[in-house]
């Protein structure tokens, strides 16, 4: 298993994994399924070529397999944050630390930064295993953000989540 950044060569398989989390988990993501899958191929490039995101994947013979990006603050005020955002891991690769070993990527990537202090995220409310490995790598909550997310006619609360790039879990 490695781990790499992701450049615009990964454009189909990012955009294949990512609609298969959409599927398959609707609740956890604010973006829905129907609203990427008419996106061109040309906008999932754009997303991995921004100076503005960082997307890491992780790879098992050559198949992409899990994800998660780094979104970075573009204001002056907010440069010391960055949201993680779009940590998925296909069905067959859970419970294997995968999810783990992208978050340390992640948080390895954002050290590199100068300035940057700060790793925030959202989770959706009773999602206790990705609430577990986030704790395990050493975010706290914050906050809650009631009615975040509605899919079909329920709606979802958000947990919201932060840690200090450099110091240890």
């Amino acid at each position: 298993m490695s781990i790499q950044r992701l450049d615009v060569a990964h454009a189909s398989a990012y955009r294949a994994l990512m609609l298969e989390a959409y599927e398959r988990h609707p609740q956890a993501f604010t973006s829905s399924i129907a609203e990427r899958a008419v996106l061109p191929l040309s906008w999932w490039k754009s997303r991995l070529s921004s100076p503005l995101d960082l997307l890491l994947g992780a790879f098992k013979e050559g198949e992409l397999v899990g994800i998660g990006g780094l979104a970075f603050e573009v204001r002056e005020k907010a440069r010391h944050k960055a949201t993680l955002f779009g940590l998925y891991v296909s069905q067959s690769y859970r419970h294997s630390g995968l999810g783990y070993r992208l978050i340390q990527a992640l948080l390895q990537e954002a050290r590199q930064r100068p300035g940057l202090r700060l790793m925030q995220l959202t989770v959706t409310a009773g999602n206790d295993a990705a609430l577990a490995l986030y704790r395990r790598c050493g975010f706290v909550q914050f906050g809650l953000e009631p009615l975040a997310v509605r899919v079909g006619v329920e709606y979802f609360d958000k947990l919201h989540l932060w840690r200090e790039v450099g110091a240890a879990p």
